[in-house]
């Protein structure tokens, strides 16, 4: 697929501000990685990813059209997804010590498999995610005539992992700058149980938010 140069820029462009914006994604995984360190941090922004390049793949097959068209679809897959995120969120919430503390003091440990397992629940879970590539992408890739139905499936998926990996460099720079301050709040416990708090509140008013989305 080609595409000019300015049509390059804009994509680019696109793919940095979308990735930059605040989300579920991007809280879960700066939560992660305050709360254990980089090498979870990082299982989580992987788990994101993975998750994400489902639904490059379902939008390439034509599966996302489904829940575009099927209220019911859109609907179920809507509410599963906010009750995970409300459910992570109320066990910030109802924590009695701060997942920094239990760390440290080696009660309990989320491991980077764990947190790449629950990065890929959160993303595939989001049928806004969905819906966003469904949208996103097709308008980047021509619809002329010039491109078979195979080479518009490789470009979604091409334009769609371009996507992905803007996304993991931008997430890897939130997650190197966010673990110093991990360190940091392990050694002051009542700071660190009020950002438990707050992102456990982000967490369910995101999940939320979701389930009351159109």
């Amino acid at each position: 697929m080609i595409m000019s140069a300015e049509a390059w820029g804009l994509f680019l462009f696109a793919c940095i501000m979308l990735n930059i914006a605040p989300g579920p994604d991007l809280i879960f995984i700066l939560s992660r990685t305050i709360g254990h360190g980089k090498k979870v941090g990082f299982g989580a922004s992987l788990g994101v990813c993975s998750g994400a390049m489902v639904h490059v793949m379902a939008a390439a097959l034509g599966v996302s059209a489904i829940l575009a068209t099927s209220a019911m679809a859109f609907m179920l897959v809507k509410y599963v997804g906010a009750g995970y995120l409300v459910w992570l969120g109320i066990k910030a919430l109802m924590s009695r010590q701060s997942t920094l503390q239990v760390e440290a003091m080696q009660k309990a440990s989320l491991t980077p498999w764990g947190a790449y397992r629950q990065g890929v629940l959160i993303d595939i879970l989001n049928p806004k995610v969905a819906l966003f590539f469904l949208a996103f992408l097709p308008q980047f890739i021509p619809h002329d005539g010039t491109l078979s139905s195979h080479q518009i499936f490789l470009a979604t998926i091409l334009l769609g992992a371009i996507v992905i990996l803007v996304g993991l460099v931008i997430e890897a720079g939130f997650i190197l700058a966010a673990a110093p301050l991990g360190n940091y709040l392990r050694h002051n416990k009542r700071f660190s149980l009020w950002l438990d708090r707050l992102f456990g509140g982000l967490l369910v008013g995101l999940g939320a938010k979701l389930a009351m989305s159109e």
